[in-house]
């Protein structure tokens, strides 16, 4: 059986605002519309956090490889393993960080 909705959301928007909700549903009502991006919006998605991670960890890599090699120093394949794996350490916490910082409205 369905668990009844019972709770209620609500918001004010402009007549512009309301206009561009409203072509953006398309066949749904406003309020199922609004229920389904709101519902996708608070479900992480688990795509976009593994690219987000990968790619915050290739930053981390590259940034210390690049700052090491701009001080006219080498990198052993030792330390470019330890870069590695530091930064596949701390990816996806960092991602988190990053997709927590932007739903509450901080800085990415």
């Amino acid at each position: 059986m369905p668990s009844l909705r019972t709770k209620s959301i609500s918001t004010k928007v402009t007549d512009e605002e309301y206009a561009q909700m409203e072509a953006l549903a398309g066949g749904q009502t406003i309020s199922e519309w609004a229920r389904d991006v709101l519902l996708r919006v608070a479900k992480p998605n688990v795509s976009e956090h593994t690219v987000l991670a990968e790619v915050l960890a290739l930053r981390t890599i590259l940034l210390n490889a690049l700052y090491k090699l701009t001080q006219g120093e080498t990198l052993s394949a030792e330390e470019m393993q330890r870069l590695i794996e530091r930064a596949d350490q701390d990816k996806f916490r960092k991602a988190h960080e990053r997709l927590a910082a932007v739903a509450i409205g901080g800085e990415s």
